[in-house]
């Protein structure tokens, strides 16, 4: 098994948090995580993959070991947490790769793409959005509420999301064998969620989430424009990303691969072998990856 490297970076006055593994000459695999997690969600992924890839894997700013400073002291948009992965590939000489998305890490990626599209050399999705199609409304509507109205209602409406039921329900919707989860997952996102502060950051983030609907029109131009390698490789479960989303890819690159597994928003935790796998296949037939 290859070894994986547990390091940071400075990145202004913040350190930031990856995992990394593979040839340093090799075609780099950017992995961006989601809510509520961090690097942790491809603790298995990294090594499966680290033979035909150099696999970077960065903690967002407030999430797992990078630093979690106060929201006074950091403006938690998705626009800033974007400005700080592009200093950290910068900082890496990082300067084109294939990138894996997920939920948060897709509107990440997004902005990456959109600032330096030639950097971007293939896209794949597991749960990651790029389409309104994608949006579960019942999951939604406290969101895009809290987005329009930061009262105090609608912050207490949100709130819940922050605990511990809503973590684990991230991870055991959509399994159809909740026991094969591995508990320490959202344990560990737990924890780190428990820093004094982060809750105002996420909240934070939340409301800042409707700002990524707004890039869709460019993202799906910058799609149709470039053609560049997709594929989706979806929970078909998730009841935060429904699979429309990833069915969606297919309008504007219709030879994206799509790929529905019987499996929730963290499919990584119950279908890693059938992920690796597809992923080699389809990097295997794509010259670019």
């Amino acid at each position: 098994m290859p070894a994986v490297h547990h390091r940071t970076v400075a990145v202004g006055d913040f350190e930031v948090f990856y995992r990394e593994s593979g040839s340093p000459d090799a075609p780099v695999l950017l992995l961006l995580h989601g809510y509520p997690t961090s690097s942790h969600m491809f603790r298995h992924l990294i090594p499966a993959l680290a033979d035909r890839y150099r696999v970077v894997a960065p903690d967002h700013i407030g999430f797992g070991r990078s630093s979690a400073p106060s929201v006074d002291d950091f403006d938690y948009t998705f626009e800033s947490l974007t400005k700080v992965t592009r200093t950290f590939l910068a900082k890496l000489g990082i300067a084109k790769y294939t990138v894996y998305v997920q939920d948060y890490g897709a509107p990440i990626a997004w902005r990456l793409a959109l600032a330096e599209p030639e950097s971007v050399e293939a896209v794949i999705s597991q749960n990651g959005n790029a389409y309104e199609e994608g949006f579960v409304p019942a999951f939604w509507e406290p969101i895009w509420n809290y987005g329009a109205d930061r009262s105090v209602e609608n912050e207490e409406a949100l709130r819940p999301a922050l605990e511990r039921e809503a973590v684990e329900w991230q991870y055991k919707h959509g399994v159809a064998d909740e026991t094969a989860i591995d508990p320490d997952a959202w344990e560990h996102d737990l924890a780190l969620l428990g820093r004094p502060g982060v809750d105002r950051a996420q909240l934070n983030l939340f409301a800042d989430y409707t700002t990524n609907r707004r890039l869709y029109p460019a993202v799906h131009d910058w799609l149709r424009t470039t053609q560049i390698p997709v594929l989706a490789v979806w929970g078909k479960n998730d009841e935060i990303f429904g699979s429309a989303g990833a069915e969606a890819f297919r309008n504007d690159v219709p030879h994206a691969r799509v790929e529905l597994m019987n499996g929730g928003h963290f499919l990584l935790e119950s279908h890693l072998d059938d992920v690796v796998r597809i992923i080699e296949e389809w990097s295997s037939e794509t010259p670019t990856c």
